[in-house]
């Protein structure tokens, strides 16, 4: 939902914004070629000057920015969006105007083979945003009971058939052939997950993104993060989250209810419409949640 985030965000002119979730740099790119544009059709606009704090947990991020020069208007910080206190503090700011966090997988990350976020590719099973930091998804699955196992796939990714599969799970690491690799949980998702009728989520989906979620620790940093997010925000700045789990969406809607501070502007998620699902599929499920801060004297 790319028009619906620079819209809410550039409309308040921010001077400050960070992008905690930098990705592809795909939503900074946006953000400052509609600054540039408002430069070149209003040149007395008040908004000014531009800069973007970014942070992303993944390293290979960093690294194809030191490849590819990004705009010198970024600065980018390796690191969780829980972070941004200390990114915003680094590049000599308070508070930020506008705090954008994508929720979702990148298609850089969906296409790294190594790191096993698709299933559509053999690799190891590991799922780390940071494969430097915490255990690979297969270690997770070896130090967890099935019930601890069941639990999580259930919870995290809502999926039926989580005994299931967490039985089969077990079953292979008690033979001693624990699960490793990519298409050895694909085919336990294959065998313990039934075909639906329309076809249209793969069996393996819902598996994959719980296990994800819970070695990444999301939902915890993310929980923290709304905790706190209304503090790094200037009066009148805006926080920009787009879930794609209805556990996160739930952490953000709660979160911006129980903040005074806070006075949410969008009353219902706003959604993608059919032609961005039509042009990107993955994006069916995505929830945009918007809220400003109040100003100091209301």
């Amino acid at each position: 939902m790319p028009d619906e985030i620079v819209q809410y965000a550039c409309e308040i002119h921010p001077r400050v914004v960070v992008d905690g979730t930098f990705g592809g740099g795909g939503h900074s790119r946006l953000i400052l070629q509609r600054f540039d544009d408002c430069c070149d059709n209003t040149p007395d606009v008040s908004w000014n000057s531009l800069s973007i704090v970014a942070l992303d947990r993944d390293p290979a991020v960093s690294q194809r920015a030191e490849s590819i020069p990004l705009d010198p208007r970024i600065d980018l910080y390796l690191g969780s969006y829980e972070s941004t206190p200390i990114a915003l503090d680094s590049a000599g700011f308070r508070d930020a105007d506008a705090i954008i966090l994508d929720l979702g997988l990148s298609s850089d990350q969906l296409a790294d083979r190594d790191r096993g976020f698709s299933f559509n590719s053999d690799g190891e099973l590991d799922l780390r945003f940071d494969p430097e930091s915490g255990i690979p998804a297969h270690q997770w699955l070896l130090r967890h009971d099935e019930k601890a196992i069941a639990d999580a796939i259930y919870q995290f990714g809502e999926e039926r058939y989580s005994r299931r599969i967490a039985r089969e799970i077990i079953a292979r690491a008690r033979s001693k052939r624990p699960v490793r690799t990519v298409s050895e949980m694909v085919d336990i998702c294959r065998r313990c997950v039934p075909r639906s009728k329309n076809h249209d989520i793969h069996p393996a989906t819902r598996t994959f993104q719980a296990l994800r979620i819970a070695v990444n620790q999301e939902l915890d940093i993310l929980t923290r993060t709304m905790q706190q997010v209304t503090d790094w925000l200037a009066p009148g700045g805006r926080i920009l989250v787009l879930s794609f789990h209805s556990l996160e969406d739930r952490i953000v809607k709660n979160a911006f209810r129980q903040e005074d501070r806070l006075e949410v502007l969008t009353k219902k998620p706003l959604r993608p419409t059919d032609q961005e699902i039509q042009h990107n599929p993955r994006s069916r499920s995505a929830k945009l949640r918007v809220a400003q801060r109040r100003d100091a004297e209301t």
